[in-house]
């Protein structure tokens, strides 16, 4: 099965290696040529480094993992992209966090060419995508998720078909509701700890053995106590996400007020220009509000 993939970021670049290492004969291509000139060198064999016309006429599935909407439909459904050169019956697997609506729309206009769109926004961070252990939330066609799941398989651990086109980015929604809510709870713990005096990492130790853990303390609270803030998610992308969940959440008359207060401390760091830091940055702003 010859497969593309489309956008070489922090998560896309491991996502195509994985596709590489399971041996799919793999064209690749991103905004920056050089970039994708660069990772099919890497990767030597069967990769290589087409432009997005090329991509799309000669592979079966095709994934695009791109940062939101505009992008994704600048590569699906405008002029010199997978629409225009796709042949029907190809599949396009679209990882991208973008509003439902948004992937219903670009799911219709790529239907009516034969190509079906499978939207399936991922979990697991950076370090999923390394592992080729990410969870994917899928909506759209079954029959074109039995013809894609090898190209899954290669990437992820848990394939989940929600539904209809713009289920899977529902699905994504109340994942990113938790993760919004975890990482504020581990901030809040570990700025109240620190302020009373207690040794972190004794009690990060405790707390991750008791009914309080979850993946954000283990992860984010271990980076926050080594101070490391570099980004595996950065502030400005979770904020896009979070702002997708609010709009979807008050256009169904749904009230989520954790993720609005979320939104908004997170909000005070990009306004401190930090919004390319990981998001575990959050714990600074509870340090400056307890002036610890």
């Amino acid at each position: 099965m010859n497969v593309g993939f489309v956008g070489l970021g922090t998560m896309g670049a491991p996502m195509a290696r994985n596709l590489a290492r399971a041996g799919f004969p793999l064209a690749i291509t991103t905004r920056t040529v050089s970039k994708a000139q660069a990772l099919a060198e890497e990767l030597g064999g069967g990769v290589r480094a087409l432009s997005l016309s090329e991509l799309a006429a000669s592979s079966e599935v095709i994934v695009t993992c791109l940062p939101d909407a505009p992008e994704v439909g600048s590569v699906l459904v405008e002029p010199g992209g997978v629409k225009e050169s796709a042949r029907a019956g190809t599949v396009v697997i679209d990882c991208s966090t973008i509003a439902p609506e948004a992937a219903r729309g670009l799911a219709a206009s790529l239907g009516g060419q034969g190509v079906s769109l499978l939207d399936a926004p991922v979990s697991g961070g950076q370090k999923g995508a390394v592992e080729g252990a990410l969870t994917f939330f899928v909506g759209g066609e079954p029959e074109a998720l039995e013809k894609a799941r090898p190209v899954f398989a290669a990437m992820g651990k848990r394939v989940t078909h929600l539904g209809p086109s713009g289920a899977g980015q529902l699905g994504k929604a109340a994942n990113q509701i938790l993760v919004a809510n975890n990482l504020m709870a581990v901030s809040e713990a570990l700025a109240f700890a620190a302020r009373a005096g207690l040794p972190l990492e004794a009690l990060h130790e405790a707390l991750t053995a008791g009914a309080a853990n979850s993946w954000a303390l283990e992860v984010l609270g271990r980076k926050m106590l080594a101070r490391d803030f570099k980004p595996a998610f950065a502030v400005r992308h979770q904020q896009k996400d979070l702002a997708i969940v609010l709009r979807t959440a008050r256009e169904s008359g749904v009230p989520l007020p954790g993720v609005a207060l979320v939104h908004q401390l997170l909000g005070s760091l990009e306004a401190q220009g930090r919004g390319d830091d990981g998001t575990q940055a959050l714990l600074t702003v509870y340090e400056r509000l307890t002036g610890h």
